[in-house]
């Protein structure tokens, strides 16, 4: 059996969204499994010199793990990673590899649970702690994830159109961001963020003339930018400039919504365009 699945980049968080808010980036990793070929993992372009070769890869562990849960023995396999999401930058790269973990270990299995996006995501965010980053990676658009495993998509504004701002020497580990951040909040802090994401939602699929206002957030991104201050001063200067701009996850990219691109040129990052994934993983067979 050969079969690959492809996997967006996204975005979660999204300003206020904490947690919740991730939004699907047509940046994909192609996975590609194989039983017929003698067993060996190799990786090409994102983490190619330093993700490992030897089974330890996130996405051979997660096809353990189903295989463990559904007790059913994996079989001898090749694989090979084609990977445009970069690693540690707040662009899914985790979600990614376990969407495709628990997407493989279901066909190569005959498990059939990789026809109901519904129930990757299960497992995907079980796996994963939190549901942002798999939410979109599994349905595409734009979601919003409960903590109790309640996903609803929404589809983004034709007129969006995302800028994602890199500094190319920084990275951030997600456990990192997120131990940083505090245990407790002020309550008018959590109401800030409560209004600012209902408002948010309006932007993101009506309305994106409200971006500026929408995605201001107090619970997570001042304490993540802290740690990378090299991107702060990127966040604050197009702060400056009026552009619409949040941390990508845990960071440290940046997601900018400028009405130009002249607005977001900023010494020292790499800035690119990706467009908005409407769907999210996809299974090629053969």
């Amino acid at each position: 059996m050969r079969v690959s699945v492809s996997v967006p980049a996204t975005s979660a968080n999204l300003g206020p969204g904490f947690d919740s808010f991730g939004l699907a980036l047509d940046i994909r990793n192609v996975v590609t499994l194989d039983t017929g070929a003698s067993p060996v993992v190799t990786w090409e372009l994102e983490g190619a010199d330093e993700l490992p070769t030897d089974g330890g890869d996130l996405i051979s562990r997660t096809m353990a793990a189903v295989a463990e849960r559904m007790q059913e023995p994996l079989p001898p396999f090749a694989l090979h990673g084609r990977n445009q999401v970069p690693l540690a930058r707040g662009l899914g790269s985790s979600s990614a590899a376990i969407v495709s973990g628990v997407v493989l270990a279901s066909v190569v299995l005959d498990l059939g649970f990789h026809h109901e996006p519904s129930s990757v995501f299960a497992l995907a965010a079980e796996f994963e702690g939190h549901p942002d980053n798999a939410a979109p990676a599994c349905f595409g658009g734009f979601t919003v994830a409960l903590p109790d495993g309640f996903v609803h998509r929404f589809e983004p504004h034709p007129d969006l159109g995302p800028v994602m701002v890199i500094v190319p020497a920084v990275r951030l580990l997600t456990d990192d961001a997120r131990a940083a951040l505090p245990a407790s909040v002020p309550m008018a802090d959590a109401v800030f963020n409560v209004a600012h994401a209902g408002l948010l939602v309006e932007a993101l699929t009506r309305e994106p003339a409200l971006l500026r206002v929408a995605l201001r957030d107090r619970l997570h991104q001042d304490t993540r930018l802290a740690l990378v201050p090299e991107v702060l001063e990127m966040f604050d200067e197009l702060c400056r400039r009026g552009v619409p701009v949040c941390v990508s996850g845990a960071g440290p990219t940046l997601l900018a919504f400028p009405s130009s691109s002249d607005e977001v040129e900023v010494e020292g990052a790499q800035v690119s365009f990706p467009a908005i994934s409407s769907t999210g993983y996809e299974v090629i067979d053969g």
